[in-house]
């Protein structure tokens, strides 16, 4: 089967020994353990570099899963998230290490401040030649709340108008702070930047008063690609009005089908050309040289899946204590107001089953809540290529069940074949991370993008 478009390939990662495997940690090839070692992250980059991945994209938590058992023991005992290094922290050096991959950072409009994230942004887009994406998350963990917040997590819905007005100052010291020809650098007359050019935002919100001027000055894609992955309605809302990247999760590519094509419409409404959204799928793959090899190497990775571990998880995500359940009894639909999605995507994926808490933890033990891709390197060109096509989607994000190993399999057993039938490019094509999405030329926001509106014109055109 061949590919009637390149897809797009991100390698979803995590700054911690374990992210959404449970118990997998324990195989013998699992590298998590040297996740504190700079030389792990920049090798990491030069093997899905050489593979041409887009980029890799880290997760983020601003806090721990404590919801299983009323403790974070759970999570503790198996690595579950936590520990979790600052992943802004090793860009730099990943950046270093590479000239194409691309770099998808997590960071939270609710714990955030929206001047040091600009700023944060700012200088790695600078530091990384304009290969720097934000991942908008408006974050859901009660224990972020109490060790960052004001001890409550904001309901849900409004974390999200939190977030919209959290864009908006973030555009204005982007877009509108610095205009593109402030910095002069003029010797004779002594001026680093004119200070006719630099303005201050005068941001007067509901939740945020910014009145000044960004420190930094405009870096090479000025916004930083914006990623979101919103399941609820307001979720939804706030990624079709602003995302270049959506993060999609589904189990069947008839329901992402529904996903993508609701996505698209409510882009359309915002004015935006629903193409220019750019669709990622989460899921993992198990791949070895032949379809029954793969299978036994899966075999193998079930027996090491930690329940314990996978429930710690889940619990967090939403805000349910799973102790409370008995592990083989089915789980029935209840409301949360920290992880809805999570929820609903097991209630309502197959109509005809039942979950039960252990079906739960088996599913996601290996590479979270994502599908998980079983075969030989044919079988999974041919399944990956069906997602792209069957659903309209334009790419994935990649995860693990052991870490690094998984995708240096893919890599090793994949790419070639994917390359093979043009599906995933051989050569880079453009410098920063808004041309891998867009093409070569298209380096800073779309002209239909809502934050062009509040770019700076040149003196003599308005504003």
């Amino acid at each position: 089967m061949m590919l009637s478009r390149r897809m797009r390939l991100f390698a979803f990662d995590f700054q911690g020994p374990a992210h959404l495997s449970a118990g997998l940690w324990r195989h013998e090839n699992d590298q998590g353990a040297r996740y504190k070692d700079v030389r792990y992250w920049t090798e990491y980059a030069q093997l899905l570099e050489q593979a041409r991945f887009d980029g890799v994209f880290f997760a983020d938590n601003a806090g721990y899963h404590d919801i299983y058992q009323a403790s974070a023991a759970g999570a503790l005992a198996d690595g579950a998230q936590v520990p979790a290094n600052d992943p802004a922290l090793v860009i730099s050096a990943m950046a270093a290490a590479t000239e194409h991959l691309g770099f998808g950072l997590t960071g939270s409009t609710t714990f955030e401040h929206p001047y040091s994230l600009a700023r944060k942004f700012s200088t790695l887009d600078h530091l990384t030649d304009g290969r720097i994406g934000w991942n908008l998350v408006t974050s859901y963990a009660g224990s972020a709340a109490r060790n960052i917040g004001n001890g409550q997590l904001t309901p849900h819905d409004e974390r999200y108008d939190v977030a919209a007005e959290h864009l908006e100052v973030c555009y204005k010291l982007w877009e509108d702070s610095w205009e593109d020809d402030a910095v002069v650098r003029d010797t004779d007359r002594c001026v680093w930047a004119d200070p006719e050019r630099v303005h201050d935002i005068d941001h007067r919100g509901k939740y945020f008063t910014v009145p000044g001027f960004a420190l930094c000055e405009p870096s090479p894609q000025r916004t930083p690609v914006i990623f979101q992955a919103g399941g609820s309605s307001k979720g939804r809302a706030l990624a079709a009005a602003h995302a270049e990247g959506v993060f999609v999760n589904a189990l069947s590519k008839s329901a992402l089908r529904r996903q993508v094509d609701a996505l698209r419409a409510q882009a359309a409404e915002t004015g935006r050309d629903p193409r220019s959204v750019r669709v990622l799928q989460m899921l993992n793959v198990v791949v070895a040289a032949t379809d029954e090899q793969a299978h036994a190497k899966y075999e193998q990775y079930r027996e090491l899946v930690s329940y314990s571990g996978a429930m710690a998880r889940y619990s967090g995500w939403t805000a349910l204590d799973m102790s409370q359940f008995d592990p083989d009894v089915p789980l029935r639909h209840v409301k949360t107001d920290a992880g809805q999605t999570m929820v609903d995507l097991f209630s309502k994926m197959d109509p005809d089953k039942e979950w039960t808490p252990r079906d739960i933890a088996e599913f996601i033990g290996i590479g979270g809540s994502g599908p998980t891709i079983v075969g030989s390197p044919r079988t999974v060109a041919d399944e990956l290529i069906s997602w792209v096509e069957e659903a309209d989607i334009d790419g994935f994000n990649l995860g693990h069940a052991v870490k690094y190993q998984d995708i240096a399999d893919f890599i090793e057993l994949v790419v070639p074949e994917l390359q093979r039938r043009e599906a995933m490019w051989t050569e880079y094509q453009g410098t920063t991370l808004r041309e891998k999405l867009y093409g070569p030329g298209t380096v800073r926001l779309p002209a239909d993008h809502p934050g062009r509106r509040f770019h700076h014109a040149p003196v003599g055109a308005g504003h």
